[in-house]
Parts: structure tokens; C-alpha cells; sequence
């Protein structure tokens, strides 16, 4: 009922995205309640271990941070409550008897002061208590008709503690003492860095102020940092939904850092990318993932992982899980300055800073050449990212040659000129004032003298493969592309690979869902086939060249066309498809079975490539003597 009345634009600024019971399943079975039901399987037939266990689910504690209107809280209450009626009745069956007590009301034990939480929202709070209370008569209506005796709990004497306040400013104690809680779980709200408004800033600067790069985070991760810093010398057990982003790109160097350094945290369980799906009018459509962690290092640990993200899990029992949700050693991917690998670097493309100025479409083009036709020779194919993909074409003055004596003889561009300079000067940036002292010039020109791949730096995460191409130095790239000059089809082979594309769907960022691909998280990091021979590197190349002309022969499609998996041709499926055999065996003889059999082998060979660079890598080396 709440859901249904809440305000979808409220809703998205609290980042309140209300969870199905599916979804809170998947927190509290693999959290404790899949522990309890193997214990409880083990003592049936031993009365004293079941009234142990009994009063062991009874002294259990939760906290929700961030409880919305109760669900988490509710749905657990309930497992605890059914767990114990499955407890009475096999006590029921041991007491010689046949009637397990006259009043059933003196050995019901769980009861909702079990149970605590906060919200920022205060008509949620009311709905949390008082949900708490119903679900509570409906389990005591439960065991009224399992054990024939009327069971109420009249006068209400006990509550859930539902606190109204921000979880990040007050302290969690205040509810619940350490020494008392068990468990931390829930949904805290999902807000990315763009989203967040003055008040989450500020909230975010509050718990995570002194950590460096704490910019790039999602509100999320302050409830991370907050449950960390709470559960120290503790047993506590935490597990949070969250957006998938803190497990991608920049996110997970700035925050796992920060948790495995400061607070020795340990993953014990993961659900990789699946969809979230919830009950609140106005669905969301969220890419989440849910992560249980703590301070022990136990065995077992559990990764579920999604082959449809709508769909059910497979599980695996693992060694270790690292912050990429896959199973390997705590490694963290920071930004390099350079790459791992003896390869050339890669680099942005230029950035005019221009108000337009500089830049022309088709019509504009031909406009200006028929009024100015001596200013032609200045004017240069612009390649941004959306070009690239979608078959268009810009062009830019390009004056870096341009001599005084000309740029006066040309009036329509001198006005473009002076139309930049004014441009800059109105910036409220420093350095792009700077900049119109050179009104001819880009703010940014790293434009190669050689042909180069270039690629976007944004791209649909639908595609399998991300559009790389080569262009030559008359072809102006944008700064919304990357590129690499002097490259040649021995490295675009490599880069356009299944096996480089899996490097980048875990380790780079994303803009909303899509993949935001970078030179210094995911290129400079990336590891590169080792001691290949020149068969293994002209086979890779034979293949690279195959993908480009099978692109040629489609002279009408946008490479958006191309790479989208409904419409891409079959022959270039099957190109790259040889391509990606190719590659596979410059790593290799043995073909990889999986997604996840890839990114695990290139983060093993990521650790041994940068092992003299990683402090902690001589620290764990069991791990890497009993591979699974």
C-alpha cells in the first residue's frame, strides 16, 4: 500500500526501490537462514539440541539500515517464526505424551524486539512498525491452527525499534549494541554520483570524506563503509543489495580498497548482475547485485551467478570471491599511468572547447566552401564516438598550419575564430579562459601523425563486441573516442577479441549500463598474451583483416547496425568468432568454456604480471597452489 502511494519522483530521490520477496530471499538464505535449516535438519530426534537451537533463533538480532517500510525486516520475521513452528512440532513428536504443553503461548520465543531498523522517511517507519505487528498476528494465527490452541499476543508489548533518521549520521548502537547483533542487512537506496543531490553529497562527504576518489562512488557504498566500520571486532554478518556499477571500473578500486585495507573485510557470498524486480508501482529497471561479507574468512563461500540476468542463479561453492564477484584473490584494478604490457599507449582524442565554432555538419560544410572556397584545405573529418558508430559525418577547422596572412583572407572563418575566442573568455573555468588567448587552436590536440585504432569511449553493453577502426592522421578523433597510434591488426585483433571484450564488461565503468571503456582502468591494466610465436601473431592478424572487409561489404550499415546481436551479419559473426579462437590460443591450447573461465584466467595472469607491484601478492600464496 505504501509503494502504490509514494511519489515516483520522491521514490527516485530517496533511491527507494521496494524488493520483492524473491529478492529478499536471495539476501537472507544464503545470510543465515540456509546455516539454520542444515542445522535444524541435523538435530531433529535430539530434544535438548532442538531447545538449544530453539533458544539459539530466539537470541538472533537484525538490523535493516535503510528498512523502507519493513520488507526485509517482515519476510525475515516470518522464516524465524516458521523455523520455530518446524522446531515445536518435531519436540511435539519426541514428547512421549502427544501434547507438547497446555499453553503454547509459554514456549513461543522469537518475537519482533528481535528486530531493528532505520529510514529516512517517516510515513515508511509507521508502515515498518506496524507491518511488524501484522505479520506477527499471522504467524500467531499460524500456530493457532498447527497446534489447535488460540495463540495472540495481547497486550502488544514488544515492537520491532523502527527508527525515523539518515543511517549515515546516527549511530547505529543507539539502537542495537554490537555485542547483541547478529546480522546487517537490507537494501539501502540506489542513487549514482550524477544523481545524488546536495543533502547525499553532503552525507557521502560525511562517511567517506577522507577516502581519495570517494567522488566517483554511488550512495550505496556509504552503507558499505558505515556496516564495515560498525561490525569491527565483531562476528557480525552483513549483506546489501546494491547497483552492479560497485563492482565495475573505478568503483571497486576506490571502495574494495578502502574495505580489504582499513576494514579487513571479507566477501562470503555474492549474487552476481541479475534484473531487479519489485513490487512498487512504476518498476524499476535496476542491474543489481547483492554481497555478503564480514571479518571471518570462512570456507565455502558462494557465488550465484546469472546466465539470464531475469532468470534463476546457478550456484558455485568457492575458495575466495574478489570485488569483481568472481572467484580469485582480493585484487583491486587501480588507474595506471601506463600500460602492463610492452604495447603502445593509448590516448584520448582532442577536445576543441569550441561553442560549436569549429565544427560543421554536411550542409554546413558545403555552405561555408561555396561562400569561402580557399578555406577548404583547412577543413578536416571529425570523429567522435557517435559518428564512429552511426555512419555520420562532422568536419572541423583544423588550423594548426594556418599562417596570419591566410586566416585574414578568410572573413567567415575569422568570425568563427573570434566567435571562440568570445566563448572562452565568457568560461567560468580558468583554464578555458586561458585558452582564447589561442582561438585557432583546440583546448586539447593530441591528434597522431600516424594512422591509428581509434574507439569510443561509450558503447551499448548489447553489443558482444565493441567497434574498434582504424583511421589515418587526416581524421581528426574526438575527445569522446580513445586511440592508439602506429597500432597494427596484431593489436586491433587482440582488442576487438571475445577474450579483451570480458576484460572490459568486468573491469571497466559504466555510464548508466553502458560500457564506459578507459585507457587508464582498462587498457593500460589489461593482460596481453605473453611469448607468442609469429605463427600465433600472423594468424591473429589474418583474422583481424577478415572482420574489417567483411564490414566493407555492408558500405549502407552504421556499425551500430553492424554490432547490434539482432542485426549483425552472419559472416561477421563468424569472422570474429574465427578471430576470437585466434586470440584464445595466444593465451592458451586449452579452449575457455565460460565468461566467467576468462576473466578468471586474465586476473590470475593480471596478478603475475604485476606481482612485484602488489605488496599483498606475497602474502597469499596458498591460494594459488589449489586452483579449483
Amino acid at each position: 500500500m505504501f509503494q502504490a502511494v509514494m511519489n515516483p519522483k520522491e521514490r527516485r530521490n530517496l533511491g527507494a526501490h521496494y524488493t520483492s520477496e524473491k529478492n529478499i530471499q536471495k539476501v537472507i538464505k544464503p545470510l543465515f537462514l540456509d546455516d539454520l535449516h542444515r542445522e535444524f535438519e541435523k538435530i531433529k530426534g535430539n530434544r535438548n539440541k532442538l531447545l538449544e537451537f530453539q533458544k539459539k533463533i530466539a537470541n538472533l538480532y537484525f538490523l535493516d539500515p535503510a528498512c523502507g517500510c519493513g520488507n526485509f525486516l517482515i519476510i525475515t520475521y516470518r522464516e524465524l517464526r516458521d523455523l520455530e513452528i518446524l522446531v515445536l512440532q518435531e519436540l511435539d513428536k519426541l514428547d512421549k505424551t502427544g501434547q507438547l504443553v497446555t499453553d503454547i503461548s509459554t514456549i513461543i520465543q522469537v518475537d519482533v524486539n528481535q528486530f531493528a531498523g532505520i529510514e529516512y522517511d517517516e510515513f515508511a517507519v509507521r508502515v515498518a512498525e506496524v507491518a511488524m505487528w501484522l505479520i506477527d498476528h499471522q504467524m500467531n494465527v499460524k500456530v493457532s491452527n498447527t497446534f489447535g490452541q488460540y495463540f495472540v499476543r495481547l497486550p502488544l508489548k514488544k515492537a520491532a525499534k523502527i527508527v525515523h533518521g539518515n543511517a549515515l549520521r546516527i549511530d547505529w548502537e543507539e539502537l542495537i549494541s554490537k555485542e547483541k547483533l547478529n546480522f546487517i542487512l537490507g537494501n539501502p537506496p540506489f542513487v549514482g554520483k550524477q544523481l545524488q543531490n546536495a543533502d547525499q553529497k553532503a552525507d557521502m562527504n560525511h562517511v567517506l570524506g577522507d577516502i581519495k576518489g570517494a567522488g566517483v562512488l554511488d550512495y550505496v557504498t556509504a552503507w558499505y563503509i558505515k556496516a564495515s566500520e560498525f561490525i569491527q571486532n565483531s562476528l557480525i554478518r552483513c549483506a546489501l543489495v546494491s547497483t552492479n556499477s560497485i563492482s565495475q571500473g573505478e568503483q571497486v578500486g576506490v571502495l574494495w580498497q578502502e574495505l580489504y585495507q582499513k576494514y579487513k573485510i571479507k566477501i562470503h557470498f555474492a549474487h552476481r548482475t541479475f534484473s531487479w524486480s519489485n513490487e512498487a508501482k512504476g518498476n524499476a529497471a535496476v542491474h543489481c547485485v547483492i554481497i555478503g561479507f564480514g571479518l571471518e574468512d570462512i570456507d565455502n563461500k558462494r557465488i550465484f551467478d546469472y546466465a539470464d540476468i531475469k532468470g534463476e542463479p546457478t550456484e558455485r561453492r568457492v575458495k575466495n570471491i574478489n570485488p569483481y564477484l568472481t572467484e580469485g584473490n582480493d585484487l583491486i584494478i587501480l588507474k595506471k599511468i601506463k600500460p602492463i604490457c610492452n604495447v603502445p599507449e593509448m590516448i584520448k582524442g582532442s577536445q576543441p572547447t569550441d561553442g560549436g565554432n569549429l565544427l560543421m555538419n554536411d550542409e554546413e560544410k558545403e555552405q561555408y566552401i561555396r561562400q569561402e572556397p580557399a578555406g577548404e584545405k583547412f577543413i578536416k573529418p571529425f570523429i567522435s564516438a557517435d559518428e564512429f558508430l552511426n555512419n555520420k559525418r562532422r568536419w572541423c577547422f583544423w588550423l594548426t598550419e594556418i599562417q596570419p596572412k591566410e586566416l585574414k583572407q578568410l572573413p567567415l572563418l575569422l568570425k568563427r575564430v573570434e566567435a571562440v575566442k568570445e566563448m572562452r573568455l565568457a568560461s567560468s573555468k580558468v583554464a578555458t579562459i586561458k585558452w582564447s588567448q589561442f582561438p585557432t587552436l583546440f583546448t586539447e590536440n593530441r591528434q597522431p601523425k600516424t594512422s591509428y585504432i581509434l574507439i569510443p569511449r561509450h558503447s551499448s553493453e548489447n553489443r558482444k563486441y565493441i567497434p574498434f577502426g582504424f583511421f589515418s592522421p587526416d581524421y581528426i578523433a574526438s575527445d569522446s573516442c580513445l586511440f592508439v597510434a602506429s597500432a597494427d591488426l596484431y593489436l586491433f585483433g587482440i582488442l576487438t577479441s571475445a577474450m579483451h571484450m570480458t576484460w572490459v564488461k568486468y573491469v571497466c565503468g559504466r555510464l548508466k549500463s553502458d560500457y564506459r571503456y578507459s585507457n587508464t582502468i582498462v587498457y593500460n591494466n589489461y593482460p596481453f598474451p605473453e611469448n607468442i610465436t609469429d605463427k600465433q601473431k600472423q594468424t591473429v592478424e589474418t583474422c583481424a583483416q577478415t572482420v574489417l572487409d567483411t564490414r566493407v561489404k555492408y558500405p549502407d550499415s552504421s556499425l551500430a547496425d553492424l554490432y547490434d546481436p539482432l542485426t549483425m551479419p552472419p559472416d561477421l559473426l563468424k569472422a570474429h568468432q574465427k578471430l576470437d579462437k585466434a586470440v584464445d590460443l595466444c593465451y592458451r591450447p586449452q579452449p575457455f568454456t565460460s565468461e566467467l573461465n576468462r576473466i578468471e584466467y586474465l586476473f590470475e595472469l593480471y596478478e603475475k604480471l604485476t606481482a612485484p607491484l602488489l605488496p599483498t601478492s606475497k602474502q597469499k600464496p596458498s591460494k594459488r597452489k589449489n586452483p579449483q
